[in-house]
C-alpha cells in the first residue's frame, strides 16, 4: 500500500496487476543512473523481485542483486565510475583526511553530463557515450583547479608522471613514456591532456584498483545522497568501516551485507517517508 501511494505521488498510473516493487527498481534508475527508468528495464527488474511471491528472504535476497546490479551495470561502469576515476586521476584523494577523490556535489553533475543521452542497448549509444566522455574530460582539464595544479608550462613528462602517481602508478613504464612522447608530439595542448587524462582514468588496472572504494562510496552517493562524512556521520569511520567489511569478504557484497544494510537503513528509507 505505501508503495502504491508513493509511485502515485510521483506520478504514476499504478496498475493493481503490475509488479509491486517498481516503485524501488525507478528509484534506483534515478540514484544510480542518473535518469528515468526504459519500461523494459523497469519490468524485467520489478518482475524478477515480485515473481518471488510471499517468500520473504527470496525478496530480500532479489532486492539486494537488484540494487547492486544498478552499480554494476555497463551504463553506471562507463558514466558514475569513470567519472570516479577520472578524478582520481586528475587530483588522487582530495586529502589526507578525506579518502576519496570526489564530492557529490562534484559526481552528480558530472556524471549527468557523461551520461546524457546514454541508455546502453538503445540507438547508437556507444558513439553518444563516447562523445560525452571526451566533452567532459576536454572541459575538465581547462578548469582553474586543473591548470593551477598542472600549468601549461608543465613538461609532458611530469604531467603524465603526476596522473599516474594520482591513479596508484597503474601505467607501465613503457606505457607512460609512450604517453608522454604523444602529449608532447602534439604541442601538450588541451585537446592532447584530456587524451592523456582519458587514457590513465580507462586503465583497467585502475578500475580494479578502485572499484571496491568506488562501490562503497556509491552506497553514500546513490542511498543516502550525501558525502560519507556529511551528518550524521562527520567523519569517515562509517566509509572505512564498510570497505573493511567488503575487503574482508574479497568483494563480496552479500556476504559482507553492505547493500542490505544500506537499503534497509533508517536514513533511505526515510527518504521515501518510511
Amino acid at each position: 500500500e505505501l508503495l502504491r501511494k508513493l509511485m502515485e505521488a510521483e506520478g504514476f498510473t499504478v496498475n493493481p496487476n503490475a509488479p509491486q516493487f517498481q516503485f524501488f527498481v525507478r528509484q534506483h534508475y534515478v540514484d544510480f543512473l542518473n535518469r528515468d527508468r526504459d519500461s523494459g528495464g523497469l519490468q524485467f527488474w520489478s518482475q524478477g523481485i515480485d515473481a518471488c511471491g510471499a517468500n520473504a528472504q527470496c525478496r530480500e535476497v532479489k532486492r539486494v542483486d537488484t540494487s547492486a546490479a544498478f552499480f554494476l551495470s555497463i551504463e553506471f561502469q562507463e558514466t558514475g565510475y569513470f567519472v570516479y576515476r577520472v578524478y582520481q586521476a586528475a587530483f588522487g584523494d582530495i586529502s589526507a583526511a578525506r579518502p576519496v577523490p570526489i564530492t557529490i556535489q562534484e559526481f552528480l553533475p558530472e556524471t549527468q553530463q557523461v551520461g546524457r543521452g546514454v541508455v546502453v542497448g538503445v540507438g547508437n549509444w556507444q558513439a553518444q557515450l563516447q562523445a560525452n566522455k571526451t566533452a567532459f574530460a576536454r572541459d575538465l582539464v581547462t578548469r582553474q583547479r586543473f591548470t593551477a595544479r598542472y600549468p601549461p608550462t608543465m613538461t609532458a613528462s611530469a604531467f603524465v608522471e603526476a596522473l599516474n602517481q594520482n591513479a596508484g602508478g597503474v601505467l607501465t613504464p613503457a606505457g607512460r613514456d609512450a604517453l608522454a612522447a604523444r602529449v608532447a608530439q602534439a604541442g601538450n595542448t588541451p585537446t592532447a591532456r584530456a587524451d592523456a587524462l582519458r587514457t590513465v582514468a580507462e586503465d583497467s588496472d585502475l578500475a580494479q584498483r578502485e572499484f571496491t572504494q568506488a562501490f562503497v562510496l556509491m552506497q553514500y552517493f546513490g542511498y543516502l545522497r550525501r558525502n560519507p562524512d556529511d551528518p550524521p556521520d562527520q567523519n569517515f569511520n562509517g566509509y572505512l568501516f564498510w570497505l573493511g567489511k567488503l575487503d574482508q569478504f574479497a568483494g563480496d557484497y552479500r556476504r559482507a551485507e553492505m547493500v542490505k544494510a544500506f537499503i534497509s537503513s533508517i536514513e533511505y528509507r526515510r527518504r521515501f517517508g518510511q
